[in-house]
């Protein structure tokens, strides 16, 4: 019976914590943001404050989701890491719906490539547009040139490899855009390795179909990974951005077996 109660409590917690982050995302398009652009005249203060009020606003979407008791949250141990990282493609594993919230939650000046379809989406429009994020739609050659900009002024640059959350009982299969950006820009890849379990929120279930216990939902950050080793004169750059996915993909599945 307790168990019977606690099952039903999370389900109408998650329906709650889904409207709420859905409010909260009109709320910011309607009023937040727009107030941002009218006072803030600097494009990039405006992309600053619009940031921040992101990782505000999802670190208290994380603390009501803890609350509610949706999840166990296990992500603290490695904050410093990536509230401090800069000028470094920080790359993670897509386990679930909330991967960026948490994020993000963690880094209050992060970029990220953004879906088209959220420019495009009347809620989140004018939240993505004020918060300078890149576009995955532009041509390789003007997304290269965003993604560069970003990172040399400083950001930390936000890439799920995968390109969609992982297919549940899978192992992670990754893309090789994260390395190209690496490569093509120069600079070095941190690992995040994200891990729910039970699996919730993944790709190929709806909100509503959660696990029977709560969710322990964990984040460790890696070592750098120092992109001079695939960087060899004899090769082209494809060469290398295929061995360095390679050895993403082979990281990240390592990891994951240590959960």
């Amino acid at each position: 019976m307790i168990a019977k109660i606690n099952y039903l409590w999370r389900l109408v917690a998650t329906a709650i914590s889904f409207f709420l982050f859905g409010l909260g995302g009109v709320f910011l398009s309607v009023i937040v943001f727009p107030m941002i652009n009218i006072f803030v005249k600097d494009r990039k203060k405006s992309i600053i404050h619009a940031r921040k009020v992101i990782h505000l606003s999802f670190k208290f979407f994380i603390s009501v989701m803890s609350f509610f008791g949706m999840f166990n949250f296990d992500v603290y141990k490695d904050k410093e890491l990536l509230a401090n990282a800069k000028g470094i493609v920080v790359v993670a594993n897509h386990p679930t719906l909330i991967d960026i919230v948490v994020i993000l939650s963690m880094m209050p000046n992060a970029d990220c490539i953004i879906k088209q379809s959220l420019f495009n989406n009347v809620f989140l429009k004018w939240v993505v547009i004020t918060a300078g994020y890149i576009k995955n739609s532009q041509n390789i050659d003007e997304l290269l040139g965003a993604c560069d900009r970003s990172l040399k002024v400083g950001n930390a640059l936000i890439i799920f490899p995968e390109g969609t959350r992982t297919v549940k009982n899978r192992e992670v299969k990754l893309q090789r855009g994260a390395s190209n950006i690496a490569l093509r820009c120069g600079v070095n890849l941190l690992p995040i390795t994200l891990s729910c379990n039970p699996s919730t929120l993944t790709k190929s279930e709806e909100w509503y179909e959660i696990p029977k216990i709560k969710a322990e939902f964990g984040l460790r950050v890696g070592k750098q990974i120092k992109i001079d080793a695939f960087q060899l004169d004899d090769i082209n750059i494809s060469i290398q951005a295929r061995r360095l996915t390679k050895y993403l993909q082979d990281y990240f599945i390592g990891e994951l077996r240590k959960v």
